[in-house]
Protein backbone atom coordinates (compact mmCIF):
# COMPACT_ATOMS: atom_id res chain seq x y z
CA UNK A 1 0.00 0.00 0.00
CA UNK A 2 1.42 3.05 -0.78
CA UNK A 3 1.08 6.14 1.40
CA UNK A 4 -0.12 9.52 -0.31
CA UNK A 5 -0.77 12.96 1.07
CA UNK A 6 -3.14 15.16 -1.12
CA UNK A 7 -2.38 18.91 -1.99
CA UNK A 8 -3.34 21.76 -4.70
CA UNK A 9 -1.07 21.21 -7.59
CA UNK A 10 1.60 23.46 -8.45
CA UNK A 11 2.83 24.99 -11.19
CA UNK A 12 5.91 22.36 -11.32
CA UNK A 13 3.52 19.52 -11.37
CA UNK A 14 1.92 19.66 -14.55
CA UNK A 15 4.09 17.92 -16.65
CA UNK A 16 3.17 14.79 -14.16
CA UNK A 17 -0.30 15.51 -14.66
CA UNK A 18 -0.69 15.93 -18.27
CA UNK A 19 1.44 12.67 -18.00
CA UNK A 20 -1.21 10.92 -16.23
CA UNK A 21 -4.22 11.97 -18.22
CA UNK A 22 -2.52 10.75 -21.30
CA UNK A 23 -2.04 7.44 -19.39
CA UNK A 24 -5.33 7.31 -18.61
CA UNK A 25 -7.17 8.39 -21.65
CA UNK A 26 -8.60 11.84 -20.99
CA UNK A 27 -9.62 14.14 -22.92
CA UNK A 28 -6.29 16.64 -22.64
CA UNK A 29 -8.27 19.87 -23.42
CA UNK A 30 -8.50 22.77 -20.54
CA UNK A 31 -6.16 21.53 -18.47
CA UNK A 32 -5.29 24.17 -15.97
CA UNK A 33 -2.61 22.80 -13.42
CA UNK A 34 -4.14 25.68 -10.65
CA UNK A 35 -7.88 23.78 -10.80
CA UNK A 36 -6.11 20.21 -10.05
CA UNK A 37 -5.23 18.72 -6.69
CA UNK A 38 -2.89 15.78 -6.79
CA UNK A 39 -1.62 12.99 -4.60
CA UNK A 40 1.68 12.60 -3.84
CA UNK A 41 3.75 10.07 -2.16
CA UNK A 42 6.59 10.16 -0.21
CA UNK A 43 9.07 11.57 -2.19
CA UNK A 44 6.66 14.20 -3.73
CA UNK A 45 6.16 12.66 -6.61
CA UNK A 46 2.86 13.41 -8.61
CA UNK A 47 0.78 9.88 -8.26
CA UNK A 48 -3.01 10.92 -8.65
CA UNK A 49 -4.90 13.83 -10.05
CA UNK A 50 -8.24 15.23 -10.52
CA UNK A 51 -10.31 18.64 -11.01
CA UNK A 52 -13.16 20.86 -10.41
CA UNK A 53 -13.31 22.02 -14.79
CA UNK A 54 -15.83 24.64 -14.80
CA UNK A 55 -17.68 25.28 -18.28
CA UNK A 56 -19.59 28.80 -17.99
CA UNK A 57 -23.00 29.53 -16.60
CA UNK A 58 -22.62 27.97 -13.96
CA UNK A 59 -21.58 24.30 -14.64
CA UNK A 60 -18.50 22.60 -13.31
CA UNK A 61 -17.76 19.20 -13.74
CA UNK A 62 -15.68 16.62 -11.32
CA UNK A 63 -12.80 15.84 -14.17
CA UNK A 64 -9.23 14.09 -14.97
CA UNK A 65 -9.55 11.87 -12.23
CA UNK A 66 -6.48 9.70 -13.23
CA UNK A 67 -4.13 7.42 -11.06
CA UNK A 68 -0.81 6.06 -11.89
CA UNK A 69 -1.27 2.45 -12.61
CA UNK A 70 1.41 1.54 -10.25
CA UNK A 71 -0.91 2.96 -7.69
CA UNK A 72 -4.33 2.10 -8.51
CA UNK A 73 -6.61 0.12 -5.68
CA UNK A 74 -5.17 2.02 -2.94
CA UNK A 75 -8.21 4.27 -2.45
CA UNK A 76 -6.26 6.80 -3.69
CA UNK A 77 -8.81 8.00 -6.53
CA UNK A 78 -11.64 7.44 -3.64
CA UNK A 79 -9.66 10.64 -1.54
CA UNK A 80 -9.16 12.82 -4.21
CA UNK A 81 -13.22 12.75 -5.46
CA UNK A 82 -14.46 12.57 -1.81
CA UNK A 83 -11.81 16.14 -1.23
CA UNK A 84 -13.23 17.60 -4.22
CA UNK A 85 -16.75 16.98 -3.74
CA UNK A 86 -15.98 18.30 -0.11
CA UNK A 87 -15.52 21.73 -1.51
CA UNK A 88 -17.90 21.92 -4.86
CA UNK A 89 -21.31 23.69 -5.19
CA UNK A 90 -23.91 21.71 -6.52
CA UNK A 91 -24.98 20.83 -9.06
CA UNK A 92 -21.78 18.83 -10.17
CA UNK A 93 -21.50 17.29 -13.93
CA UNK A 94 -19.21 14.74 -15.10
CA UNK A 95 -17.95 12.56 -18.26
CA UNK A 96 -16.85 8.78 -18.17
CA UNK A 97 -17.03 5.98 -19.97
CA UNK A 98 -20.45 4.04 -19.25
CA UNK A 99 -18.47 0.95 -17.62
CA UNK A 100 -17.98 3.38 -14.80
CA UNK A 101 -21.38 4.37 -13.51
CA UNK A 102 -21.19 2.22 -10.64
CA UNK A 103 -18.30 4.04 -9.40
CA UNK A 104 -19.98 7.38 -9.75
CA UNK A 105 -22.86 6.06 -8.75
CA UNK A 106 -21.72 5.28 -4.97
CA UNK A 107 -20.76 9.31 -4.51
CA UNK A 108 -24.31 9.84 -5.35
CA UNK A 109 -24.00 10.55 -9.00
CA UNK A 110 -26.85 9.56 -11.47
CA UNK A 111 -27.23 9.28 -14.86
CA UNK A 112 -28.62 11.50 -17.15
CA UNK A 113 -31.09 11.40 -20.43
CA UNK A 114 -29.66 13.25 -23.28
CA UNK A 115 -32.35 16.19 -22.48
CA UNK A 116 -31.46 17.17 -19.02
CA UNK A 117 -27.44 17.53 -20.17
CA UNK A 118 -26.36 21.08 -20.68
CA UNK A 119 -25.73 22.09 -23.99
CA UNK A 120 -22.09 21.55 -23.73
CA UNK A 121 -22.36 17.78 -22.82
CA UNK A 122 -25.18 16.97 -25.68
CA UNK A 123 -22.41 18.56 -28.09
CA UNK A 124 -19.62 16.15 -26.63
CA UNK A 125 -22.13 12.94 -26.27
CA UNK A 126 -22.96 14.13 -29.85
CA UNK A 127 -19.26 13.79 -30.81
CA UNK A 128 -17.90 10.64 -28.95
CA UNK A 129 -21.17 8.71 -30.49
CA UNK A 130 -19.80 9.77 -34.05
CA UNK A 131 -16.30 9.02 -33.40
CA UNK A 132 -17.50 5.93 -32.01
CA UNK A 133 -18.53 4.80 -35.36
CA UNK A 134 -14.86 4.64 -36.30
CA UNK A 135 -14.14 2.41 -32.90
CA UNK A 136 -14.40 -0.84 -31.95
CA UNK A 137 -15.77 -0.34 -28.16
CA UNK A 138 -18.83 -1.13 -27.55
CA UNK A 139 -18.53 1.77 -24.23
CA UNK A 140 -20.58 4.84 -24.45
CA UNK A 141 -20.41 8.56 -23.32
CA UNK A 142 -22.47 8.98 -19.54
CA UNK A 143 -22.95 11.93 -18.31
CA UNK A 144 -23.93 12.10 -14.99
CA UNK A 145 -25.09 15.00 -11.85
CA UNK A 146 -25.03 15.29 -8.27
CA UNK A 147 -27.48 17.51 -6.77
Amino acid sequence: MTDFTLRPARETDFRAIKGLIRLGGINPMGLDWKRFLVAVNADDQVIACGQIKPHGQGILELASIAVHPASRKQGIARAIIEHLLAGSPRPLFLMCRSGLDPLYQKFGFRGLEYDEMPRYFQRMVKLVDFAKAFSNTNETLLIMKLQ
